[in-house]
């Protein structure tokens, strides 16, 4: 040991010095803990790096959803904004009822009509100061080639068309919703200074486009049955109303008509939209309204379902509503009833019941005793099955006390082509309680797929002393009708039927 000692101490090593391996071992172990020093470092960086792109990325996102929050609350098109404010709700309200009866089909209430129709029209363009929008399927006013055949008929349609044509030197802009893709009118309109948008209602609903309203300056409106065709003026029996100085409900209908007017070059109906086509009112939120000093509860509805945003009612649901709330009668006026939804294919046609209106009916007339009358036009259109579901309906009554279904078919005796020309193109309800005015028949495919609109008007006290309420015209327009020559019972028109040959199975075809 002594020696080894010796050995050592003889090569100059001290006694106490480290082996080498431990010197080699300590360095490692400082290299190591700087190295880790360092990628700790690195990686807090690259972290706080990550962070920070995650935080930008965050903020662009919050920054792109509060853009798009920005133009869902304002009019892309720059317009002044519609929301509803005490300054511009105007409650005291002025309703009109209009009518086209044709000359060669005299019928009046108790000796007095009611305003014609075209007239109503033109007093609308003549009260316009800023802004005419319209909403109709058809657009046939201007019909020259018409003269021939009828020979004073078109004048009411050239007039009016003429007026619209008249409206840019006024410098009133006047907007067009309308599913024509090559209407020459349309066209004509728009060199005239008018801004016309399509509904391609095929690619979205495969359906048409029935909605037929007018919103005038936000503050009156015109809703009905008439559509922009000189027979609407003149050869066809149509029923509507005229609201003046109403901008609460005005400014409602407007946001439909931008409803419409945002589907130009859509095939698809988007999942977000403006609130600028939220409805304002709804069934269970109606505006109160002083209509003629009657104080009443109002809104629109509309159809299909995906063509009502937000709080928006559909109009099968306004429909079953005002006969849900009847309790003493129920009087319809609609050129078709068929509670059937009906689509074609090449070599095949499928029907399935269609209950919800039907339904609603039997369920007034059997559980609630309420008296309903129904006028159904009949022309060479009408669908066989509607008198099935018709007879069904009166069957539910056989041996029931306090039960009452009526059933009539107005038919202008000198009709003998399909032409919907003389045809009541009436869509209306009247109960003691509510009226609902409407653009389309009865017909579940209707409902199902084509775009219409219905207005709900139901006074507070309907029982009020005084003069005529909405409700009483409407009431007496429909006895009026019924009591007619022209209103004929189900047995008679079935037997009428049996000598058209036509009871093949058809699918209602598009109103015009």
């Amino acid at each position: 040991m002594a020696s080894e000692g010796n050995g050592l101490r003889g090569r100059g090593e001290p006694l106490h010095a480290p082996f080498q391996s431990d010197i080699y071992s300590h360095s490692a172990v400082q290299q190591q803990e700087y190295s880790a020093t360092i990628w700790l470092r690195s990686r807090e960086k690259l972290e706080k790096s990550q962070q920070k792109c995650i935080a930008i990325f965050a903020l662009l996102c919050c920054f792109a959803v509060l853009v798009a929050l920005l133009f869902s609350t304002v009019d892309v098109w720059g317009e002044e904004e519609d929301g509803i404010t005490e300054e511009n709700c105007n409650r005291h309200c002025r309703i009109v009822l209009v009518e086209n009866i044709p000359e060669d089909l005299p019928l009046s209430v108790d000796g007095a009509t009611h305003v014609p129709l075209s007239a109503g029209l033109h007093s609308l363009l003549d009260q316009a100061k800023h802004s005419v929008e319209v909403v109709s399927p058809v657009w046939n006013l201007n019909s020259w080639d018409q003269e021939t055949s009828w020979p004073n008929s078109a004048k009411k349609g050239q007039h009016l068309f003429q007026t619209l044509l008249q409206l840019k030197s006024r410098k009133v802009k006047l907007k067009i919703a309308s599913s024509l893709l090559d209407s020459a009118e349309v066209k004509k309109l728009a060199e005239h200074g008018a801004e016309a948008r399509y509904v391609n209602m095929s690619a979205l609903t495969k359906g048409e486009l029935h909605s037929t309203f007018w919103v005038v300056d936000r503050s009156h409106i015109f809703i009905g049955s008439a559509n922009m065709d000189w027979r609407s003026l003149s050869k066809r029996k149509e029923l509507g109303v005229i609201l003046y100085n109403c901008s609460c409900l005005a400014i409602d209908l407007h946001r439909v008509f931008s409803f419409y007017w945002q589907l130009q070059h859509r095939d698809y109906i988007p999942s977000i939209w403006s609130k600028r086509v939220t409805a304002l009112y709804g069934r269970d939120s109606p505006v109160t309204l002083y209509l003629n000093d009657t104080e009443v509860t109002s809104y629109v509805a509309t159809s299909p379902e995906l063509f009502c945003p937000k709080d928006r009612a559909r109009d099968i649901d306004a429909i079953q509503d005002v006969i849900q709330q009847a309790k003493s009668f129920i009087y319809i006026s609609v050129t078709d009833y068929l509670p059937l939804l009906i689509r074609t294919s090449p070599g095949s046609e499928v029907l399935r019941y269609w209950s919800p209106i039907d339904e609603t009916i039997r369920e007034a007339v059997v559980l609630r005793g309420v008296k309903v009358r129904m006028l159904i036009s009949y022309w060479k259109q009408t669908n066989p099955l509607t008198f099935n579901f018709i007879m069904s309906l009166k069957s539910l009554c056989m041996e029931l006390a306090n039960c009452s279904l009526e059933a009539r078919f107005f038919s202008r005796r000198d009709q003998v082509d399909d032409s919907p020309s003389g045809i009541n193109h009436n869509k209306y309800m009247v109960t003691d309680s509510a009226v609902y005015i409407g653009n389309q028949d009865w017909v579940g495919s209707e409902f199902a797929y084509n775009a219409a609109t219905g207005l709900v008007i139901r006074p507070t006290n309907p029982l009020r002393e005084g003069g005529a309420t909405i409700l009483d015209h409407l009431k007496a327009v429909f006895e009026r009708d019924w009591h007619s020559h022209y209103a004929k019972s189900l047995h008679a028109t079935v037997k009428t039927n049996d000598g058209n040959k036509h009871r093949h199975l058809r699918q209602p075809q598009v109103k015009v």
